[in-house]
Order: structure tokens, then C-alpha cells, then sequence
């Protein structure tokens, strides 16, 4: 059976960075899956600038569109200022996009050093509660390289108990990423060809394939 497959990222990369080659297999398998990315990536580090917006969106769905998916979402919320507003307010735009796409599994970025990724998994932990009727029934974190791993211990909590094995999608992934001009930065620097290879490569030993990623599995509700 399909899935209908909703990721949430805080900003325009995220997803790519922590789970571009899954994305692709949930596509590849013919899942359905929309990318919402909850802020407007740019506000912040460049104020007033509409070019570098439409350049960053342009980038994202052209990254979304290499792993096979055209439903993106991107919204409007301020970059890298989450948590200067009222928790229910960002509860209310991850509750809309629940509310219309109707996801079975919701996959949301770590709750890490970054404020803005905290913002968005609390309120994706409240959107996706087991309450009677609800149509989530798994959710899974993932972890954005440049974020999680430089996230101070025990400011929180990071053992990945799911992987994907990503040999077969490695390659579109670091395709996708490519895309991200505006993101891209030298090696050694996580965002980058080679040590996103590395990552995956990494993770791949940890549990017997040549790429893997890595995920925190929430919850997982079998439905009777």
C-alpha cells in the first residue's frame, strides 16, 4: 500500500541534507509526498532582499523536483526567529498542512542546537498526537548536517533507532543538493558532495550497507 509521506523542514535545505535519499525512495516506490518547509529561509540573514528569497525557493523545488517530488510547500514564517512567536501560531500552520494532506507518516526535523528546528518538532509533536481519528500513525525525525551533530550534549537527545539504507539514491540526493548553490559550502564543511558521501557512507557501517540515513523513529501506530 502507498503511503502519503508530508516532511516538515524548517528551512529550505533541511531535507535534503538529512533525508534527501529517502525522500527519493518513498517517490521511486510511488508513495505520495508533499515537502513543507515552514519558514521563508531568508528573512533573517537577508533582510529585504527578494532576489535571494526567489533564488532560495527556486532552489528548493528544483532540489524536490531531482528526488521526484513537485508537491512543495514553502510558507512564510520569519527565518531563524521560530521561537520568537506564540507557540500556537506555528501549531496552527503544521495543524493546516496535516488537515489537507492527510499524511499517514510525517517525518520532522531534530529538535538540535537550531531554535527554529526546535519550534517546528514541538509543534509537530502536538500536531501528530494519538488522539482518536488521528490519520498520523508513524513519525520519524531526521537530522540536518551542520546542525544535529554540533548540538551539545544534553541539550538533546540523538540516538538514531531507524535507517534507510540510500545506496540506490545516494547519488540523486547529492544531485539534489547541488541545487543549493546558496547553501553549498568547501569541504571540510558538512554541506558539501563529499561529506554528505561521507555521512552516508558512515551510517551505511553502522548498520551493513554502503549509504544509509539515519532517523529517530517517535512513534509507530499499527492500525487494527
Amino acid at each position: 500500500m502507498n503511503r502519503r509521506v508530508l516532511v516538515f523542514a524548517a528551512h529550505p535545505d533541511d531535507e535534503i541534507l538529512g533525508m534527501g535519499g529517502t525522500i527519493a525512495r518513498h517517490t521511486d516506490a510511488g508513495d505520495a509526498v508533499r515537502i513543507c518547509c515552514v519558514t521563508d529561509g531568508s528573512s533573517t540573514q537577508y533582510a529585504g532582499n527578494l532576489e535571494i528569497l526567489r533564488q532560495k525557493q527556486g532552489e528548493a523545488r528544483k532540489a524536490a523536483e531531482t528526488l521526484g517530488v513537485s508537491d512543495y510547500v514553502h510558507l512564510d514564517l520569519p527565518d531563524m526567529r521560530l521561537d520568537t512567536l506564540p507557540h500556537v501560531d506555528v501549531n496552527r500552520v503544521v495543524e493546516r498542512q496535516i488537515a489537507e494532506f492527510q499524511p499517514d507518516t510525517v517525518y520532522c526535523v531534530q529538535a538540535d542546537v537550531n531554535l527554529d528546528h526546535q519550534a517546528v518538532f514541538r509543534s509537530v509533536a502536538v500536531a501528530t498526537r494519538p488522539v482518536p481519528r488521528q490519520v498520523v500513525r508513524r513519525v520519524l525525525t531526521y537530522a540536518p548536517t551542520s546542525s544535529t551533530e554540533w548540538t551539545p550534549a544534553p541539550q538533546t537527545w540523538w540516538q538514531p533507532n531507524w535507517f534507510v539504507d540510500i545506496t540506490g539514491t545516494l547519488d540523486r540526493k547529492l544531485e539534489a543538493f547541488r541545487h543549493y548553490r546558496s547553501e553549498w559550502r568547501d569541504w571540510p564543511h558538512p554541506r558539501n558532495d563529499r561529506a554528505l558521501r561521507v555521512h552516508a557512507e558512515h551510517w551505511g557501517t553502522v548498520v551493513g550497507y554502503d549509504a544509509a540515513e539515519p532517523f529517530v523513529l517517535i512513534r509507530n501506530v499499527e492500525a487494527g
